[in-house]
């Protein structure tokens, strides 16, 4: 009796709720997943409740839930699982499509009543079509009324079948339209769910605020840059933005957002150095198919097609390298210049191969992406410097901050916008304000007045010209320079958090970001960055002219390897790539190429001719490089050719002549550094001839 009493106990503490609702309020992405936060309110009577939260993404790492609030609540056991019985919530469309779908049937079966009813009148006077009988003879006039009676009516029924058929289709036509429709929507009536069961145990009653987190997979976000320069000599404009996508099987709905540089999925084990022991191998042993080199990118699952350029160690293209999507059998192979281009089908991987080479595999990260393999067997004058104060506004900071800088007021009326006047200005127009930089981005005089002092660490005062020096005619009238307190705020007031192992950007506005998989585009930052520009040039290789960007100080902007679009001059030029894994101390981008600088190389036929002395032969090699400037101004241009390099002593290279250049004799590589006017052309020439046994070839 004891023991039946004690188990009756047992089973009335055990209550359940089922199907507890929960709403997503904060959701930090991954470079590669995301973490979900979810809120509720429960309440809990004495003893033990199990509560299930449906509807959840049936694609959640389940070691990674956790659930705090609990107060003085305990946790009995979380289980996660799948729930591949639950319906679909319809959306407003689906649901009027659907509804649609009915009536259009209900339509149908309509006409199909129809025609069953003219089908039994029609046999009804198909089997009462004989008229009288052996003894009744029907005379002639009858006879006419009934022929005409029947050819009338049987002609209607069938016309009116007709029509309800015609009917019939028409609706099926538009049912079909609809399940086509429905099917890009990509509705289903069942649909796969996550639940979390989870039983808590409490010895009193109360009422809990619980927050959910878990992380994860189908969700992620890559960067991707805009970079714009209208003129040579002006500071280059980069846009710094994420493109989000999830398919996780919920929609977030206004939610505060968090992108995160990190990628919970990469291995977090370090590596240990293990000995290495040199032994003979054979010559067909599969000894180079390792690994050479590590990479940061991340894969884009944007990205459709994709096209580059294979280079070996030295830098000269590799014809017929094996590119193939990873564990598909889509693939190419490169031309006589290195160059391939593939379609994308399925695969996140690209795996590059040829003979005699390390295979690389990396991630499908840019349309552009170009690989090298290696061989099996690389003045102002016057800036000051002050700490920020605590006071209230911006202009009233700066008075004092450096000789000469002045403060009006607009109307002496209290929080009016003022003016600010730098020494060397002679107006405090409206018009002669100094040029704002706040965090590399140009700001107004009234922008100004709205950044908080407290997030700010520095000011900079740039005068005379130094200031001209840097901003152009923008800084004529002095420039201010501020810097937000190591970086951790936007320009749009998004958080930046430097982490210990990454960067996290809170992003101020609240976004909705359907499971479509579709790309929600994010901008994180604008950058004015000054840059030094230069332009580029290896004719041996390509007779482009490329305009590059030397970026100083780039690890400020927190930047990701990535695509870029680049803009020159107002019009679109094509893509690049951002590495700022460099160890440089600048950060070189190809802005693309300039058609207004032209360039020839041309092999020089009259040089020599070959000789043949002894067993030898002597091939003589003579080239001219002419350069062409048809812009409107002057431009600093790096020009490069090479040398061949002997790898065998008996090929030999002799009178080298290498004329202007800057030569590099290990290498075998040259540098003209020019300056090319307006309108003005450039000649440049080198020579040298190759020495080898005369009954051998060489890849000249």
């Amino acid at each position: 009796m004891k023991t039946l009493l004690l188990s009756f106990l047992l089973f009335v503490s055990l209550s359940y709720a089922n199907n507890t609702p929960s709403k997503i309020d904060d959701v930090t992405v991954y470079l590669s997943g995301a973490q979900i936060t979810r809120s509720t309110t429960i309440k809990l009577p004495i003893g033990t409740t199990e509560f299930t939260f449906n509807k959840l993404s049936p694609y959640i790492q389940e070691s990674s839930i956790q659930i705090s609030g609990l107060k003085n609540a305990s946790i009995l056991s979380i289980n996660y699982g799948i729930n591949y019985l639950a319906k679909q919530d319809q959306t407003i469309d689906v649901e009027a499509f659907q509804n649609s779908i009915k009536t259009f049937v209900d339509k149908i079966q309509f006409e199909d009543d129809l025609i069953s009813g003219y089908n039994e009148e029609l046999n009804l006077i198909q089997s009462n079509r004989h008229l009288g009988n052996d003894s009744q003879v029907v005379n002639l006039e009858k006879l006419k009324q009934f022929t005409e009676y029947y050819r009338t009516r049987i002609t209607e029924i069938k016309n009116l079948i007709y029509a309800s058929e015609k009917k019939k289709t028409i609706y099926q036509k538009e049912i079909s339209e609809i399940k086509k429709q429905l099917t890009e929507l990509n509705v289903s009536e069942k649909v796969q769910t996550g639940e979390i069961k989870v039983k808590l145990n409490t010895a009193t009653a109360v009422s809990l605020d619980l927050v959910i987190k878990y992380n994860v997979t189908n969700a992620g976000w890559f960067p991707i840059y805009d970079l714009k320069a209208e003129k040579i000599n002006a500071p280059l404009q980069l846009t710094y933005k994420a493109h989000v996508y999830q398919s996780t099987g919920n929609n977030w709905d206004n939610i505060k957002l968090t992108l995160s540089t990190s990628d919970p999925n990469t291995n977090n084990l370090k590596p240990d150095v293990s000995p290495k022991y040199l032994n003979f191998v054979s010559y067909n042993s599969a000894y180079g198919n390792r690994a050479t080199k590590s990479y940061n990118y991340k894969y884009n699952p944007m990205v459709q097609n994709v096209s580059g350029l294979v280079l070996d160690a030295s830098g000269l293209p590799l014809p017929g390298v094996n590119v193939i999507v990873k564990g598909t059998t889509n693939g190419t192979q490169t031309d006589f210049d290195g160059k391939y281009s593939l379609q994308l089908n399925g695969g996140n991987e690209l795996v590059y191969s040829f003979i005699g080479m390390n295979s690389e595999t990396l991630p499908i990260h840019s349309s552009i992406m170009n690989v090298s393999l290696d061989e099996d067997a690389s003045s102002l004058s016057e800036v000051v410097v002050t700490g920020f104060s605590s006071q209230r506004d911006i202009d009233k900071t700066l008075q004092g901050t450096a000789s000469g800088v002045q403060i009006s007021s607009n109307n002496g009326s209290p929080g009016s916008s003022a003016f600010i006047r730098v020494r060397g200005v002679g107006s405090i127009k409206a018009g002669n304000q100094p040029l704002y930089i706040v965090d590399g981005v140009p700001y107004n005089e009234y922008q100004i007045n709205n950044i908080d002092p407290n997030k700010v660490e520095s000011v900079d005062v740039l005068k005379d010209a130094s200031s001209i020096a840097m901003y152009g005619a923008r800084g004529s009238n002095g420039v201010v320079l501020i810097t937000t307190k190591k970086g951790n705020y936007t320009s749009k007031g998004d958080v930046i958090e430097q982490g210990i192992t990454n960067t996290r950007f809170e992003i101020k506005k609240q976004y909705s970001i359907p499971t479509d998989g579709d790309v929600t585009v994010i901008e994180i930052e604008n950058y004015s960055v000054p840059a030094s520009y230069a332009y580029f040039a290896a004719p041996v290789l390509n007779e482009n002219v490329f305009l590059t960007a030397k970026i100083g100080n780039w690890e400020q902007y927190n930047l990701l390897p990535a695509e870029a679009n680049v803009y020159f001059e107002g019009s679109y030029s094509g893509k690049t790539n951002i590495n700022p894994l460099a160890t440089t101390d600048s950060l070189t981008v190809s802005l693309g190429v300039d058609p207004n600088v032209v360039i020839k190389r041309n092999e020089l036929n009259d040089f020599k001719k070959n000789q043949y002395i002894g067993n030898n032969k002597i091939v003589n090699k003579a080239y001219e490089i002419e350069v062409k400037n048809t812009k409107q101004s002057d431009i600093d241009l790096v020009l490069f050719d090479r040398i061949p390099i002997s790898q065998n002593r008996d090929i030999k290279i002799e009178d080298i002549e290498t004329g202007t250049s800057n030569y590099d004799s290990e290498k075998g590589i040259m540098e003209w550094k020019v300056k090319l006017i307006s309108g003005s052309i450039k000649t440049y020439k080198f020579s040298y001839a190759v020495k080898y046994p005369k009954y051998k070839r060489v890849n000249l």
